[in-house]
């Protein structure tokens, strides 16, 4: 009798154990990812999209888990995504860069596959998701009204500087870019001269060849040109 009591009482004790395993495994269920901020706007209407590249903000994961409820801080053990890498980029830390090529919103999501608990039980699984919104501001012109912008940005690894026929564009490189405003359908010759050293490599955005200095264009609306020395 005593071996059978005895038996019992180990069999109590390991399902408590199980029970007591299983239980802090499902604990640690994460239901739910916000990052912070949920919204990163940069830029403004007066500077070109070209000036944005560069400029980064660092993205937090918080994962909210149940039973009981818990937030924590799971920034490098999510996986970080963009939606369109034209306007951000994010890396596998959560800073976001934007990339200076286009404007508008885009979703950038942290992931996590929950194929196991926290305590290593195997489970279902599932993938849970959150997301922010990065914002570019797209370019309007600098708002003096006098009509389109016409911008300037500089390429290369040589240097040089840039004048405009109408007046309004004089810059040297390695300042990031300049810009000016003419009326619609002003027709713009910019000519590019390179510093001592460096050679003129070519426009881009121009109505001439890339490889003719100087370039023409009409401006019709606000308009990128870049320029590269060598």
């Amino acid at each position: 009798m005593r071996r059978k009591w005895g038996s019992i009482l180990v069999l109590v004790g390991l399902a408590t154990g199980l029970s007591s395993l299983f239980s802090c495994a499902h604990s640690q269920q994460l239901v739910a990812i916000q990052i912070q901020p949920t919204v990163q706007t940069i830029g403004a209407t007066n500077i070109p999209v070209s000036d944005d590249a560069g400029q980064q903000v660092q993205l937090r994961a918080l994962g909210s888990y149940i039973h009981p409820p818990v937030t924590k801080d799971i920034t490098n053990e999510v996986t970080w995504a963009s939606n369109d890498t034209q306007m951000f980029t994010v890396n596998a830390t959560g800073m976001l860069t934007a990339t200076g090529n286009a404007c508008g919103a885009t979703l950038v999501s942290a992931t996590v596959n929950t194929n196991t608990s926290t305590g290593g039980i195997s489970s279902s699984g599932a993938i849970v998701t959150g997301y922010m919104t990065g914002n570019v501001v797209c370019f309007e012109g600098s708002g003096t009204g006098t009509g389109p912008e016409l911008a300037v940005t500089f390429g290369g690894t040589g240097s040089g500087s840039v004048t405009s026929n109408p007046s309004g564009i004089e810059c040297t490189s390695p300042s990031t870019s300049c810009s000016s405003e003419f009326p619609v359908g002003t027709v713009v010759t910019l000519t590019a001269t390179p510093a001592a050293g460096s050679t003129f490599g070519g426009w881009t955005g121009c109505s001439t060849a890339t490889n003719v200095n100087p370039c023409t264009l009409t401006l019709e609306a606000n308009t990128f040109v870049t320029v590269a020395f060598n």
